[in-house]
């Protein structure tokens, strides 16, 4: 059966834009019903930060379900602070029909095996909710809509499931019962660790979160038969993770491809070799001041060589064959007082 996403560029009006989307996927008639409450699952990891999804993107969202009889925005906690705190900045689009929802401090949990052990997720992510699934577009491989699934974990320092990420937002994903409606924000597509984001008005929206997420992917640069998260849900069977299995709706997607492309080798701009945010040197200094200033290395006990692999691929930076380059960060900001290393039962540890 053929997936279909709809991709519509963004004019100035993001609801005008949002419901022309819709309608190109056949409506959301049969999920914007008086009987079943609306659970919209937001992406941000930072609320200091700007990539999430925009305050009009959101509003255009809730008022497509104007008949729901209530409208939850969710997030949960992670090591950065609250999903109360984050969630304040959708704080104007709040009323009584349209509320904050902290999933971690949900007292009302639901048990699922997930990874290979047993876990509580929030009452609110099973049906009859209709769950809408937003992110922004990022050209990071282990992705978006479906990455933003990760945070329907209510461990706080979940960065110690990175290792079985695909297994994980699959497991998570079927548990749920799915994704009723994905909502790719491609206001701007945010690139590496190094790179500030390119504008490029757009939103993609499908019924099947696998195939909005692949058609992101494609158009970020990406190749979603290489990206292990979009192949185990594929092999599942819980969405299309081939083009070949996509009808893409709307704009050109041969047209939006190629504008996508030249925007991003635009952004690219040459710089002196061995220096500059481009290089790789250059974008994991960027990524450790991020990471120092968001109080990663505070966590008690310390972080090991694979927290910091894991949470520099989070954001966007290639570590494969560079853990002694990301040794060597760690050890010249111990020499400069930023970091301190203890020896933990037999293992190096860093903190601040």
């Amino acid at each position: 059966m053929t997936s279909k996403v709809a991709v519509v560029e963004l004019g100035g009006d993001d609801g005008a834009s949002l419901k022309r989307a819709f309608n190109l996927i056949g409506g959301i008639a049969d999920l914007n019903v008086v009987e079943r409450p609306v659970v919209v699952k937001v992406g941000v990891f930072d609320q200091k930060a700007e990539n999430h999804a925009s305050v009009s993107l959101v509003d255009a969202i809730i008022h497509r379900f104007d008949k729901a009889p209530k409208t939850f925005i969710v997030e949960s906690d992670n090591y950065r602070g609250t999903g109360s705190e984050r969630l304040q900045i959708w704080k104007e689009l709040y009323t009584e029909r349209v509320v904050p929802f902290n999933l971690s401090d949900d007292p009302d949990t639901r048990r699922a095996r997930i990874a290979g052990q047993q876990m509580g997720l929030s009452h609110l992510l099973f049906k009859p909710s209709v769950l809408v699934d937003t992110h922004i577009l990022r050209s990071f491989e282990s992705g978006n809509i479906l990455k933003n699934l990760f945070g329907c974990i209510l461990d706080s320092k979940r960065m110690k499931y990175h290792k079985v990420l695909p297994t994980l937002l699959a497991d998570v994903y079927e548990a749920m019962g799915g994704v009723d409606l994905a909502v790719l924000d491609g206001t701007y597509l945010w690139r590496g660790a190094g790179d500030a984001p390119v504008r490029m008005n757009t939103v993609l929206v499908g019924k099947d979160a696998v195939a909005v997420e692949t058609v992101g992917a494609t158009l970020a640069g990406l190749n979603p038969l290489k990206m292990p998260v979009i192949q185990e849900f594929a092999k599942r069977g819980l969405g299309a993770g081939s083009l070949e299995n996509i009808e893409v709706v709307g704009a050109s997607f041969e047209s939006l491809r190629r504008r996508f492309l030249s925007a991003a080798k635009a952004q690219q701009k040459p710089r002196a070799r061995g220096s500059g945010p481009q290089t790789w040197g250059g974008q994991a200094n960027r990524a450790f001041r991020g990471l120092v200033r968001e109080g990663f290395f505070k966590q008690s006990g310390g972080r090991t060589i694979d927290d910091v692999i894991k949470a520099l691929e989070a954001r966007g930076l290639s570590v494969e064959d560079k853990q002694g380059k990301i040794e060597d960060f760690l050890t010249r900001r111990v020499k400069k007082g930023i970091l301190n290393s203890k020896d933990l039962d037999g293992r190096v540890c860093w903190t601040e």
